[in-house]
């Protein structure tokens, strides 16, 4: 059981499951969570989807109401961490003010990557990371407007969506020959990519913003790499995140594309943990060393530090998995499909339900579901044992999944 206040540096959904996972196994000691949104701490997923269809308010999105955190004795602190001194074993905040740890916990996440052309800084250039984002683009999303999205990632697939069912006119630009292609399978992406061109999304690929064009200050559009000129109001960004190291790294913590943990989730200080977007860490089950950004991961890295904390230390050995909900079609996604060598479909790809099984050396390593939750949860449960089922046992209709289970 550590002694002394857990510091956690951090709201997200790595951060508050952390501190209610903690009074959940007992712990007595002061929790100080230090939240840098002046909002209570909130769930992410819906932000470029449900949320922005502008139905519901913020207090839909908290995970708790101000009460839980009184209520769990958790001190929500609205400031954010300034610089680490390990030796004292205090966090400074930016107000000041000086926090003791006992333990310290970093779960500072991740920050949209800017893009660097001309006029990227213009008021109808916006990103989509957190509530305050979110909710300013809901304001902008009318009928008719224009809006060219920078990225066929999840979040600008899930954004592009939602703008045009909203009534709006949408391009999207992506460099890579594929949709999601960093991250899902070519059937997946020639799926996704045929549903929202059917809905009226045009969709540019192999080609990448050059410039945002304006005049007196008033996005009228963006130049593409090939000469064409795409007339827009409004431009939104998805190309990815950088993890928040800086903290990390100015008290002279190991990082690299992550804060350096071992397969406990521990710094090179014993006394500082990292959890969720910005940890980079030592996987058992995958043999390396994993940077995931996931509700999952975030919440499972909370729920292992927890129990380490409170007496009950293991190793993290997690099975990643993943979600994305594009228009009417839930994408969900089990394992890590890295480096594979053959995929099978099983399922009726034209009536919007099947599964790409991906192996590796004729072993599965990941289950890219659409609209077929049955089959994810199948992944999960046999992925999470370490399982696999034969490719011809994969593409086989009439055989029985659930009999791999037992």
């Amino acid at each position: 059981m550590t002694a002394g206040p857990v510091i956690i540096v951090g709201a997200g959904h790595a951060g508050f499951q952390l501190a209610a996972s903690l009074r959940q196994d007992g712990f007595a000691e002061r929790i100080a969570l230090i939240n840098d949104e002046g909002h209570l701490p909130y769930q992410r997923p819906p932000l470029s989807k449900a949320y922005l269809k502008g139905t519901s308010g913020p207090e839909t999105l908290v995970f708790r109401p101000e009460k839980f955190y009184h209520e769990h004795n958790i001190d929500l602190v609205t400031d954010r961490a300034a610089s680490i001194d390990r030796a004292a074993r205090k966090l400074t905040l930016h107000s000041g003010t000086s926090l003791d740890y006992g333990h310290l916990v970093l779960a500072t996440g991740a920050r949209n990557r800017l893009l660097d052309i001309p006029n990227a800084n213009l008021e109808a250039v916006r990103y989509l990371r957190t509530l305050d984002e979110s909710e300013a683009l809901r304001h902008l999303l009318k009928p008719g407007l224009r809006v060219v999205v920078i990225g066929a990632g999840f979040i600008g697939l899930e954004f592009a969506a939602t703008a045009r069912a909203k009534g709006l006119e949408v391009d999207v630009v992506e460099l890579a020959a594929r949709v999601m292609a960093r991250a899902v399978t070519a059937e997946i992406s020639d799926y996704f990519q045929s549903r929202h061109t059917a809905t009226g999304i045009r969709i540019h690929l192999g080609v990448q913003v050059t410039s945002i064009e304006a005049t007196d200050g008033r996005v009228t559009g963006v130049s593409l790499s090939d000469g064409r000129h795409i007339p827009a109001d409004l431009v939104v960004v998805g190309v990815g995140v950088l993890p928040n190291v800086e903290l990390a790294a100015e008290a002279d913590l190991q990082v690299a594309s992550g804060i350096i943990v071992d397969e406990h989730l521990l710094t090179t200080d014993p006394n500082i943990s990292a959890i969720g977007d910005c940890a980079l860490y030592k996987s058992e089950r995958f043999g390396g060393s994993l940077r995931l950004e996931s509700v999952q991961n975030a919440t499972d890295h909370a729920r292992c530090v927890a129990a380490r904390l409170t007496g009950h230390a293991k190793a993290y050995d997690g099975l990643p998995w993943f979600w994305s909900d594009q228009g009417p079609d839930k994408l969900q996604m089990a394992g890590l499909t890295t480096g594979y060598d053959r995929v099978v479909v099983r399922g009726d790809r034209e009536q919007g339900q099947f599964s790409a099984f991906c192996y590796r050396d004729g072993h599965l390593v990941g289950i890219e579901s659409v609209n077929r939750a049955g089959d994810h949860m199948f992944g999960r449960r046999l992925l999470g044992a370490g399982g696999s089922i034969t490719p011809e046992q994969a593409a086989d209709p009439s055989f029985d999944l659930k009999s791999a289970l037992k």
